[in-house]
């Protein structure tokens, strides 16, 4: 998972009016005689550029700032006429800019260490520090000094229909322009941006120490399948544990209904508390019993505290919404400005996939491969992949004696871009520019905001070596960097640093992730490997998107019922998750009422986060399908130089394509034909 500036969650609105905000202290028609004072001025040919940036300042403009006057002075003051001396300007604030969110980024990186890394004793002012937010005032004070009106006059905002339809025209620089405008468009107050990190803060540290040790497990004969010192994180390592037992045909089955029963527990939150990051009991899920030494215990249930964090992230969201009334909803907020698309957009593209015939095809498939009825972990089925037909244990051996620490693993990963066609030259440059870490956590990737900082690498690494877990997770981190990289260093200017979106930065992860086994030396001769590979994303679209679908209506329905308490959200989010089961899922897997796809962390520590990865799914597919004639580490780095563009720019640019679910259940039908032939 990419994790970027808090800042990012953050996500400002703006609308071309003049009294949308409280303390405005001017009305249209004194605006409109600035804008045209302004034109006499500067000629008509300014009017265009005059109105936005004066409106927009006027929207924002409060009785604090001044009164109708001083707008009037600092607009006359301040406006730049002069092409050349806008560039000049442009350019000292990309320079000012990376300093300021390239230090503030920096200190937010330190000061989670000892949340996020294995070498730290745990305090109890480490969650304290790690969410304290160094730019939580960054607006207030821009504010306050009028630098923020000042951008805003000069480089004014452009919505997203705007950048759409205009940017097909724009260079470079009046990209950079467009992207400079996007930084200050709302006037979020510093404590609101502070409680949002504290309660982001909490729910990650909740979810980074969420283990099952699952050595402990017994079934209703008191067996045990696991090994002893086998600890997973939810849901991370319970989900990839129950992949790999695919390649098990002793008692892989029995493992992963095990597991499910783990999983479910958790989502109903009644999972004993005795057993959370906790080895002192044996626990049975199946009858949620625990014991020791022989002897039942009482236990005590999680009950709401999953939930309690989901609601927290929610009432800071709600006072946020009150100082955007552009998108008032996090759920705005976070499509519209945030992923440049709509949420009406992405939900249509997924239940567009979720409705296909080509899911019941590819479930047909998966029981024929598996012979038996799916069953609804399935979801997870790994068998399109060429490692699952090797024993995890054979792959834990490999990968451990590749990387017995940390400093093999550093030095692998120039010979790593190389074998993906990376040119010597800008192997050893992009791996200069990352660092390694052993995670607390499943594993993340944490980007550099300057230029001479570095991008952060964080997975698993035991005292024996990175498992394939670890390695497995350290491959789609690797991918996060190598895109961080590029995309700060190459692009034209500081402000076009970046991708579109999330889901981009996760398209390139998922395309160096899926070559593990090739990276080891174990790829699959299979002349139907395409095939299996395009089956393996669907799948796994298929998958994610009905996740993402339970994420995006359960922050509607918080919203629709902005009082509830945790209790009637822990009761609603279950709800959804089985209507959404039996919706999508049920016709396929026949099973009803399963509560599996609220499972996922990501709802609890990044709210709506998990439309990233379908939406960077169907790009991985349309990457593939780029890179399918192709050298991926030659395109690569001039693709993503092209930088933050809206998506539909950038698909259209980098890859002459737009977003579509309809590339990827065209070539399902075709692999689906080839692997169901006699």
């Amino acid at each position: 998972m990419k994790r970027k500036l808090m800042m990012t969650m953050i996500a400002s609105a703006f609308f071309f009016g003049c009294n949308g905000l409280k303390n405005n202290v001017v009305n249209d028609t004194q605006v409109n005689e600035m804008i045209d004072s302004l034109c006499l001025k500067y000629g008509e040919n300014y009017r265009s550029m005059v109105e936005r940036g004066v409106k927009q300042v006027a929207t924002l403009w409060q009785k604090s700032d001044g009164n109708a006057a001083d707008l009037k002075q600092f607009c006359f003051e301040n406006f730049i006429a002069d092409s050349t001396e806008k560039q000049a300007v442009f350019e000292r604030l990309c320079l000012y800019f990376e300093t300021i969110y390239g230090l503030n980024n920096k200190m937010l990186v330190n000061l989670s260490k000892p949340l996020h890394l294995v070498g730290y004793q745990s305090l109890s002012i480490d969650e304290t520090f790690g969410a304290w937010n160094p730019s939580a005032h960054l607006e207030d004070d821009f504010f306050a000094n009028k630098m923020a009106f000042y951008i805003m006059l000069n480089f004014p905002f452009y919505s997203l229909e705007e950048k759409n339809e205009y940017g097909k025209q724009w260079d470079d620089t009046l990209w950079g322009y467009a992207r400079m405008g996007d930084i200050f468009t709302s006037r979020v107050a510093a404590n609101l941006n502070q409680k949002l990190s504290e309660v982001t803060t909490s729910s990650d540290n909740y979810i980074s120490n969420y283990n099952i040790y699952m050595g402990n497990l017994i079934d209703e004969k008191g067996k045990t399948y696991f090994p002893v010192d086998m600890k997973l994180i939810t849901h991370w390592g319970l989900r990839d544990e129950l992949k790999s037992q695919y390649a098990d045909n002793q008692s892989g089955l029995d493992k992963q209904k095990m597991i499910y029963e783990v999983m479910k527990r958790i989502v109903n939150q009644d999972i004993p508390q005795e057993v959370i990051n906790k080895n002192d009991y044996l626990w049975n899920p199946y009858t949620n019993e625990i014991s020791q030494h022989g002897k039942l215990q009482n236990i005590n249930n999680e009950q709401n505290t999953r939930y309690e964090h989901l609601l927290a992230a929610f009432r800071a969201m709600q006072e946020i919404d009150k100082q955007t009334p552009m998108y008032p909803t996090y759920i705005n907020r976070k499509f519209e400005q945030e992923f440049e698309l709509s949420q009406k957009e992405v939900e249509d593209l997924f239940v567009t996939l979720l409705s296909s015939p080509q899911v019941k095809a590819v479930g047909k498939l998966i029981e024929q491969r598996l012979g038996r009825k799916l069953e609804p972990f399935d979801i997870w089925y790994d068998g399109f992949k060429s490692r699952s037909s090797i024993a995890p244990e054979i792959l834990d051996s490999i990968t451990m004696t590749k990387y017995p620490n940390k400093a093999s693993f550093v030095n692998d990963l120039p010979v790593i871009m190389q074998k993906l066609g990376y040119s010597t030259e800008v192997a050893q440059f992009v791996c200069s520019k990352v660092d390694v870490d052993a995670s607390v956590g499943a594993g993340h990737a944490w980007e550099s905001a300057m230029k001479e900082d570095k991008a952060k690498l964080r997975t698993r690494i035991g005292e024996k070596g990175i498992d394939y877990k670890g390695y497995n997770i350290g491959i789609h981190e690797f991918g996060h960097n190598v895109e961080q990289t590029i995309t700060l260093h190459n692009v034209p200017n500081y402000m076009l640093r970046g991708v579109p979106n999330t889901a981009f930065t996760e398209a390139l992860a998922f395309v160096f992730q899926k070559r593990d086994m090739d990276l080891l030396g174990l790829s699959s001769q299979d002349k139907d490997a395409t095939y299996m590979t395009t089956l393996d994303i669907f799948w796994g679209c298929y998958e994610i998107m009905g996740v993402s679908l339970v994420d995006m209506y359960v922050w509607k329905w918080m919203y629709e019922n902005p009082n509830c308490d945790a209790k009637a959200l822990h009761e609603a989010v279950v709800s959804i998750a089985v209507d959404v089961w039996n919706t999508y899922f049920t016709p396929v897997f026949g099973s009803k009422d399963q509560p599996i796809l609220a499972i996922y962390s990501h709802m609890i520590d990044a709210p709506l986060y998990l439309s990233a990865y379908p939406i960077g799914h169907l790009i991985e597919f349309q990457l593939e399908k780029y890179f399918s004639d192709k050298i991926i580490g030659q395109e690569m780095p001039s693709i993503y130089a092209n930088g933050r563009l809206t998506p539909q720019l950038w698909l259209e640019k980098g890859l002459n394509t737009h977003l579509s679910v309809e590339p990827i259940l065209t070539a399902v039908d075709e692999a689906v034909a080839i692997l169901q032939k006699p």
